[in-house]
């Protein structure tokens, strides 16, 4: 029997996108044939924008990138502006900026598995997770102000120190959260409906991952120990233990897998890094850079003034270009930066994950069910906000 190729739109509001990505899907009756995806839905200009913006002024636009994981935008940025100036960040900076962008991850992650689970048919996942997301957002506000557009990070350290028992919340979160994790696997790893699913459901093999310049969670799942963390270490990384999990059949479970084991090993190395923290300066002797201490600047003229310096006119950057990349909870988030000598970027080209991953998406899903599209768009654990820039 002869048959047509007929054409799909799914998207730009279809609940599985998880945003507003549209796809141009090509059926065999429900065999899918083509992708195509179309996006720039969200796009706001975000590198355009750096270049009339300070440093300094330019961090909250990273907050907006992936909004589910906003600090680990600040770090990486902050990162590269660091590495332009050659400034030494202190200990203790470095030790809460690693835990926060470890709690990120934990929330990210917890994001990705509720939707995910939700996606496929599992609601009571979906409500349990954002319970504990909840915890990391509240952490979130205190430290910050913020529930989401955190803007904590600051070049040269950190906004202010952390609030008076933080510490106590953290380690609230890590010696509760295993303890959710193993509820999770008992709903869904060995459900079947979950197995049926995810089980060679999205597979892509190593060299095909790495060809499409797959990174994190994704590109681990198919075999590939590759963890920016551990090989290419900032913020201290290097001093903590931690596991790298890689799938075998590199299928839609097996990124499952990897997520799950990297939600344990985070709440490893937030509490490596806590039994670490120390008392100490959370900015770095850089007055030219760094913001005054804030009773300066409510009680002297001179903070006043050096404050208000920084934040209206900058400070001016060293001519160069770097690039400065860190594992964020959806794979390498980079940015690029050049300064010509001013206080602003002369460019910024920052490499998202999820604008990359989501490249290989039609290699992952062509000749599946039109149905097991929407597990292949869970796995992959987009974010558009960050892809449209």
């Amino acid at each position: 029997m002869a048959t047509e190729i007929m054409t799909v739109n799914m998207g730009p509001q279809h609940p599985s996108t998880h945003g507003v990505l549209r796809m141009v899907v090509e059926l065999d009756g429900e065999i899918v044939q083509k992708i195509t995806p179309h996006i720039g839905y969200l796009h706001r200009g975000v590198e355009k924008l750096s270049e009339h913006r300070t440093y300094h002024q330019t961090i909250p636009l990273t907050d907006r990138l992936d909004y589910l994981a906003p600090m680990s935008n600040n770090l990486g940025y902050v990162l590269a502006v660091e590495k332009l100036l050659g400034i030494e960040v202190p200990e203790r900076a470095q030790t809460i900026r690693v835990i926060l962008a470890e709690l990120t991850r934990l929330k990210s992650h917890l994001v990705w598995i509720a939707c995910h689970a939700l996606d496929i048919g599992a609601m009571t996942v979906f409500i349990y997770a954002f319970r504990e997301r909840e915890k990391v957002m509240e952490l979130y506000e205190k430290i910050s102000g913020a529930r989401m557009t955190s803007n904590y990070f600051r070049v040269g350290g950190l906004s202010s120190e952390v609030y008076d028992g933080f510490e106590r919340d953290v380690r609230e979160i890590i010696d509760t959260f295993p303890g959710y994790f193993d509820v999770y696997e008992g709903l869904l790893t060995k459900n079947t409906i979950w197995l049926q699913r995810t089980v060679g459901n999205g597979v892509i093999s190593a060299e095909d991952a790495i060809s499409y310049g797959i990174t994190g969670p994704a590109l681990r799942g198919s075999g590939v120990d590759w963890d920016l963390r551990r090989d290419n270490p900032y913020s201290g990384y290097e001093k903590y233990k931690f596991a790298v999990p890689v799938g075998e059949k590199c299928d839609t479970f097996d990124r499952y897998k990897v997520r799950l084991v990297e939600m344990r090993e985070a709440v490893k190395i937030v509490k490596q890094a806590l039994e670490s923290l120390k008392p100490g300066p959370i900015l770095a002797d850089d007055p030219q850079v760094c913001y005054p201490p804030k009773e300066n600047v409510y009680n002297t003229i001179e903070g006043l003034i050096h404050h208000f310096k920084i934040a209206s006119e900058g400070f001016p950057v060293p001519e160069g270009e770097v690039y400065q990349s860190v594992e964020a909870p959806k794979g390498e988030l980079g940015f690029y930066l050049v300064s010509d000598g001013g206080p602003k970027p002369y460019r910024m080209r920052i490499r998202p994950p999820s604008f990359v991953n989501l490249g290989a998406i039609e290699k992952m899903a062509k000749g599946s069910m039109l149905a097991d599209l929407v597990a292949v768009i869970g796995t992959l654990d987009i974010v558009l906000g960050e892809i449209d820039r």
